[in-house]
């Protein structure tokens, strides 16, 4: 009867006030009075002095660190003896009035995060292991407690920085924290258990990405402990009123593949104890699925469901994140390897804490198996895009790009239409992606497929603009469709989309141009594109440049020297402002394919070559000294430009004006004197000596323009 009247009592607590009967008035006022002495509660008889500790508390604005010792030592001692007993009834209604969770989470929140000096977070822990024995009276309010004692603990500085740290204290607070997330596991029905291991794997994750090692080992060592929870729930399960407890097989547990992830990246801390835990809670996880993989089992196999401590001891004695990843691969289900793929390409973002060698070397293990890792092409493709932008190593890039490939590869249909579907038009990241998939033959023709068939209908885009879609879509054309020389040459006169001055759309285009003309049927064929690869080197995109250098350079390998050689001379030309531009990879390219084209002039047209040779040879001279390796060694080495200086000075008498005029802005080096380098000064020195020496004593060099520019 008491009980019931409090539940009318909370029940007007919470309701507008409206009028009521004479009996209504009567059970209310009769229930405020058994509030009163909470005398009602059927513990209260046993306890009564605890009961008092907790209203007073409650109701009082001092709390002092020993009244908060007592308020929480109370809530233990009630609820273990109200569990003992059997004598729980109306506590649920008792922690509602006095709001008891609500409580304890304040003063959690008001404990010192710099120092552990006292015992009220190990009381608390305490209070909430009992709490939890009575069915309905923490429900909602876990996560919420946990989050302030997860918050609070593992923020704690390191132990050895902590001042005045009792050993004891510490090591009571943390056994605490895990007899408390026992409880609560153990002490929830078997259809929330799932969820409730779900909630606190998700908190501990937070905290294993932090940079601080002693937050990282406190969250493993937590995360170990569930997991032993995990692996062994239907022996440890004690609720005599339940029928029968979950099997393994039973329990879904949809995080496991992010758990699973993050602890084999764990492993590769420098901190020995967080590798410890880590391992121990794989090892412990490894048990779990491979009984639950027993358990699917017929009886004719039963004898392979001892052989898990085998397996065990064989992860304990190779612990490397690519021999565990490859001991758990055929007991996870797709969900959880798609899940293990994601984490791993996480972990190469700038702002992870892991080694990004360690996850290199598990996407390895993926790529060397796409048909069992990469199951779910959608997810994984959503992941790379979300992630690549915050990636900037390019050996992290490149390994994600290289999953990608991979993907493009098994299943070019869901990577493409994945990509469009979430990636906005001209969005830079996923232009990088298909970059890296146009990067290979054989992806590239697939891909280039699949866009030909979507993009068609102009319903989904790659780029800003439609145009620019329908670029690639000709593109995509051509390189499907098996034509001869002249068939390609016409169709590309109709297309001409190398004439359209669009950076990204241009970049993209060239980068498959590139990996198309690498097959030399293909190469000869393209020789209709080169007056147009040219133009694209007048509208300043560097990286087009760059690209349609590399593709001039692969078509004029294919053709015959007399065919070759005036157009030669023409992209000669073209390329003299590239030989000292201020981006090396540039310099690189304009300078090798320079060499090659001096080379192919024939006839006449090796009059009008050696014309612009002579143009470029200066800023070829002062490349000589480019600190770019592979820039300098494309030119002479150190002799040689001992001998172009020394040929400079017969220019000085030539008949042509023009030649003097270089000659002497060659040599004019004394503006550099006054340098306020002094290895620049020195060097200057040194060079006009040279150069006055040499114009004394040696006699006009046999060196010849012509044999310059046709070496």
């Amino acid at each position: 009867m008491a009980e019931k009247l409090l539940r009318v009592a909370l029940k007007e607590d919470r309701a507008p006030q409206e009028s009521s009967s004479p009996v209504e008035s009567h059970e209310l006022c009769l229930a405020q009075q058994l509030e009163m002495d909470a005398s009602w509660l059927p513990v209260y008889h046993l306890e009564p002095e605890h009961v008092d500790v907790i209203r007073a508390f409650v109701s009082s604005p001092e709390k002092d660190e020993e009244r908060k010792l007592k308020f929480l030592t109370s809530i233990a001692v009630l609820f273990r003896a109200a569990t003992y007993n059997s004598l729980c009834q109306g506590l649920d209604l008792f922690c509602q009035r006095y709001k008891l969770a609500e409580n304890i989470k304040v003063l959690l929140e008001e404990e010192p995060r710099d120092q552990l000096h006292t015992a009220v977070w190990r009381s608390a822990m305490f209070a909430m292991t009992e709490m939890s024995f009575v069915e309905a009276v923490l429900e909602g309010k876990e996560i919420g407690l946990l989050q302030a004692c997860f918050s609070g603990i593992f923020l704690l500085p390191p132990k050895e920085e902590m001042q005045d740290l009792k050993p004891f204290l510490y090591f009571t607070t943390m056994k605490g924290m895990d007899t408390m997330l026992v409880a609560l596991v153990l002490n929830s029905p078997t259809s929330r258990v799932n969820e409730k291991m779900q909630s606190i794997f998700q908190m501990l994750l937070t905290f294993t990405t932090s940079e601080r090692a002693s937050v990282r080992e406190r969250a493993v060592g937590r995360m170990r402990v569930l997991s032993f929870l995990l692996a062994n729930y239907s022996s440890l399960k004690a609720d005599p009123n339940e029928e029968r407890h979950a099997s393994c097989a039973e329990m879904q547990m949809p995080i496991i593949g992010q758990l699973l992830g993050h602890l084999l990246l764990l492993l590769s801390f420098k901190e020995e104890e967080t590798g410890h835990l880590a391992l121990d809670a794989l090892c412990l996880l490894f048990q779990f699925k491979y009984q639950q993989h027993c358990a699917t089992l017929t009886k004719e196999n039963t004898q392979l469901q001892g052989d898990w401590e085998t397996k065990t001891t064989s992860l304990r004695t190779s612990p490397s994140a690519t021999h565990i990843i490859e001991s758990f691969a055929e007991y996870l289900q797709p969900s959880e390897r798609s899940d293990i793929v994601r984490v791993f390409i996480e972990a190469m973002t700038d702002s992870s804490t892991f080694d990004k060698e360690a996850a290199r070397n598990v996407l390895d293990v993926v790529r060397g198996n796409p048909d069992l890792w990469l199951v779910d092409v959608p997810k994984i493709t959503s992941c790379i895009h979300k992630t690549l932008g915050c990636i900037k190593s390019v050996p992290a890039r490149q390994s994600v790009e290289s999953l990608m490939v991979s993907m493009a590869d098994k299943c070019p249909q869901e990577v493409v239409t994945t990509l469009l579907q979430v990636a906005p038009g001209g969005d830079s990241t996923a232009l990088a992606l298909w970059e890296a998939m146009f990067s290979v033959p054989q992806t590239v023709r697939n891909i280039l497929k699949e866009l030909l068939s979507q993009l068609w209908d102009l319903k989904s885009r790659l780029f800003c603009t439609h145009l620019e879609d329908y670029c690639l879509v000709r593109l995509a054309m051509l390189a499907s469709r098996d034509l001869g020389d002249r068939a390609f040459a016409a169709t590309y006169l109709d297309f001409r989309f190398l004439k359209e001055e669009r950076p990204a759309m241009l970049s993209l285009v060239l980068r498959a141009i590139m990996t198309l003309s690498e097959r030399d049927e293909m190469a000869r064929k393209m020789k209709v594109i080169l007056p147009d690869l040219m133009r694209v080197l007048l509208f300043g995109y560097k990286a087009a440049t760059t690209k349609a250098l590399l593709v001039f350079r692969t078509i004029m390998a294919q053709l015959e020297r007399r065919e070759a050689s005036h157009i030669a001379v023409q992209m000669a030309e073209f390329l003299l402002p590239l030989l000292d531009d201020e981006l090396s990879q540039l310099r690189e390219s304009s300078i090798s394919l320079f060499r090659d084209l001096m080379m192919m002039a024939v006839g006449n047209d090796k009059r009008e070559m050696k014309n612009v040779v002579r143009l470029g040879l200066l800023p070829l001279f002062f490349r000589l000294s480019d600190q770019t390796q592979s820039v300098a060694k494309l030119k002479q080495d150190r002799r040689r430009a001992q001998e172009f200086l020394i040929q400079s000075l017969s220019y000085l008498k030539d008949a042509q004006a023009s030649l003097r005029e270089a000659a002497v802005r060659f040599i004019a080096l004394q503006t550099l004197a006054e340098d306020r380098e002094p290895s620049i000064r020195s060097l200057v020195a040194q060079t006009v000596i040279i150069i006055l020496s040499s114009s004394r004593e040696q006699p006009r060099p046999r060196w010849t323009l012509r044999a310059l520019c046709c070496r």
